[in-house]
């Protein structure tokens, strides 16, 4: 199973303070025992909302909101992408994150991803041959 890991923002991480080396280090040290484990595809952390956009789709209309977004709760300031076996062994490895923000409340939401088996039959044969063609594409590019 394939789960996002998602690191809520805090009001320092919206301030744009950078984490210690002391917690680079530890995460790092943390990233590595995920690789090493074979659970961890991939993750970054993200700026604060003031540097991002919003797009807003309603009523055939597209309009865009400049960050930054006034829910700190409801953001999000960093991300993993694990591939586990179950839930309980992505919330076993999320107990052994550091405390991601240091000072402050910090919470990890657990995410399932949604699989092809997931949509069900409007998840045509042809459209699944059209994600894989893009994922061949995506992966050629990157290893450009």
């Amino acid at each position: 199973m394939k789960v996002m890991v998602i690191v809520k923002a805090t009001k320092n991480s919206e301030a744009g303070s950078m984490p210690t080396e002391e917690l680079i280090t530890a995460m790092g040290a943390y990233n590595e025992q995920l690789v090493k484990a074979g659970i961890m595809l991939g993750g970054d952390g993200l700026q604060p909302s003031a540097k991002g956009k919003r797009i807003h789709f309603a009523g055939g209309k597209k309009n865009i909101v400049d960050g930054p977004f006034a829910e700190t709760k409801e953001l999000i300031a960093g991300y993993w992408v694990w591939q586990v076996r179950n839930m309980d062994e992505a919330v076993e490895w999320a107990r052994r994150c550091p405390d991601p923000m240091p000072g402050e409340e910090s919470i990890l939401e657990i995410r399932p991803i949604i699989t092809a088996e997931d949509f069900g039959e409007a998840y045509t044969p042809e459209l699944q041959a059209k994600e894989e063609e893009l994922r061949r594409t995506i992966e050629a590019q990157q290893k450009g």
